[in-house]
């Protein structure tokens, strides 16, 4: 075990799933610009290479390419950026192994950052995942830890299908105990954070780390919470959060996407239909507002989820009320 912040874990992850197996390449925009660049130096320009600025052209290419054989990484930096691609992302590469009966394989992962919440405003700062976690056949990944990052790629980049690798901005310098060599994480596991015995709070990539804060806190005024992070939105493994609500009979959602277009509100959906005989008080969800994220800190800060909501929400369902809007 060695302490990492967040981005090194991904690139570790890179490297060694490189050095593993000659089959994996990775590209994309802004990287392998010179003789110098360290990836370029280690494996050559047959597997690291500059690509276009199309992100159209980038995921065409890794999708034809995943077809021949190899297993492309492709970094598009910024999942809106991925918007552009959308129909490959989402209406081609997903359908080759169903179309095919299973002779085909897709071994692609299209790695992008998102939610940068740090004054980049409205076209940088959103949450994409819930928009693509209901593709058959396409998986999304979403760490919130340097392990949970290395482990997570690397299952990723050996999958056999198309996996969406969607990494936290405002996590990138966060360090962390991550395990030397090869480290595997299963997609569909999620994990629990935190134990507790009197609510269950879910929350997705950057809030984990608010979710946890949150319980801390709460922790002061006697309230034992439990923090489960999914790691994957697909496959959702829902039977580890029903399991956490059997146990508390309450269950918080923070999720940084606004509440109609977020994760929380798929998962709320689950619990309800798998485990609405434990809840004790209602579903709350702790989301972004359904606006875009403003430039302003003041007014970011407003928008989207923090500690202190985080605790709030908490509070009215141990009181059974109602969330102040």
């Amino acid at each position: 075990m060695r302490e990492m912040m967040y981005g090194d874990a991904i690139a570790a992850a890179i490297i060694e799933e490189m050095q593993r197996d000659e089959s994996v390449i990775f590209y994309g925009q802004n990287m392998a610009m010179t003789d110098r660049d360290p990836m370029l130096k280690r494996f050559g320009r047959s597997r690291v290479r500059i690509a276009p600025i199309s992100e159209t052209a980038e995921t065409g290419i890794a999708i034809g390419a995943a077809l021949t054989g190899l297993r492309p990484i492709v970094e598009l930096w910024m999942s809106e950026f991925m918007l552009v691609a959308f129909d490959q992302i989402i209406n081609e590469a997903p359908r080759f192994r169903y179309m095919s009966g299973g002779r085909v394989k897709v071994p692609v992962v299209f790695k992008a950052g998102y939610g940068f919440a740090a004054g980049w405003a409205g076209q940088h700062s959103n949450c994409l995942y819930h928009s693509m976690m209901g593709v058959p056949g396409l998986k999304v990944v979403v760490p919130s830890t340097p392990a949970d990052a290395k482990g997570l790629l690397a299952a990723s980049i050996r999958d056999d299908n198309p996996v969406v690798y969607l990494h936290s901005y405002m996590l990138t310098l966060e360090r962390g105990e991550v395990p030397d060599g090869e480290f595997l994480i299963p997609l569909g596991a999620a994990d629990v954070k935190r134990t507790g015995n009197d609510v269950t709070i879910v929350a997705i990539g950057w809030m984990v780390k608010k979710a946890l804060a949150a319980a801390e806190q709460l922790k002061e005024e006697g309230i034992s919470a439990e923090v489960i992070d999914p790691r994957t939105l697909a496959p959702l493994d829902v039977n580890t959060i029903v399991s956490s609500v059997s146990k508390t009979g309450r269950l918080v959602l923070v999720d940084q996407a606004p509440r109609h277009s977020s994760a929380a509100a798929v998962i709320a959906a689950e619990v309800s239909e798998h485990g609405f005989e434990y809840l004790r008080a209602p579903v709350r969800m702790v989301t972004a507002l359904d606006t875009p994220v403003p430039y302003s800190t003041p007014l970011e800060n407003y928008v989207l989820p923090n500690e202190g909501k985080i605790v709030q929400a908490v509070r009215s369902i141990l009181a059974n009320q109602a969330v102040a809007a």
